[in-house]
């Protein structure tokens, strides 16, 4: 008896088994639409290994035949089998799913490393679609965020508004990790402002 549920868990197991195969493989027929089978046909390569073929690069597979991949201006075929088939060149973007235009830069920024988008130059921070001058108050100096202010005050001073206050530490205390705050010494809790000992 205890043969015959094992057996049958076994089963069961194999057949749950080949439908999870059976579902990537679905998945993956469906991803990757432009392979096709039979004949090589025109403007189509056999694959590297077993049977069928693919689209080539700027064609995609369309009723047993490879056809030809309309790329607006500015940009190049992406080989994938999904989506619009293109993607925009660098230093533009795509608009609506039809057209790839220029990538508008403003004053004083300039073109990210990954050609899509930008970001200000060291100096200024973002506001909006624009650039401005960051204005760095005493004891402050120039950070890497573009985004903020723009400006870290430095270690003993703490931000407050527009500017960078020193920092008065209260007995039985030390400047942060960060330096532009503290917190009480070990063995000591923070009330009141103070740091008294621990109970």
């Amino acid at each position: 008896m205890r043969i015959f549920i094992k057996a049958r868990a076994t089963i069961q197991t194999t057949i749950k088994y080949m439908v999870c195969v059976a579902a990537v493989s679905a998945f993956a027929v469906s991803a990757f639409a432009q392979d096709g089978n039979g004949p090589v046909p025109e403007n189509a390569e056999a694959q590297n290994y077993g049977d069928g073929w693919n689209c080539s690069l700027g064609y995609r597979f369309n009723e047993g035949s490879c056809v030809l991949i309309a790329l607006p201006e500015n940009s190049y075929a992406n080989g994938r089998s999904y989506g619009n088939g293109w993607a925009c060149k660098r230093g533009y973007e795509e608009v609506r799913g039809i057209r790839c235009e220029v990538i508008p830069i403003p004053e004083n920024a300039f073109l990210r490393p990954s050609g899509y988008g930008w970001e200000c130059e060291r100096g200024y921070r973002q506001l909006r679609d624009n650039c401005i001058p960051v204005i760095v108050p005493d004891n402050a100096y120039l950070s890497a965020d573009t985004t903020g202010t723009g400006w870290t005050c430095e270690r003993g001073f703490e931000p407050s508004d527009d500017k960078c206050l020193l920092i008065e530490l209260p007995e039985n205390a030390h400047l942060d990790r960060s330096g532009n705050s503290w917190r009480c010494d070990r063995s000591f809790q923070l009330l009141d402002g103070e740091c008294v000992l621990g109970k």
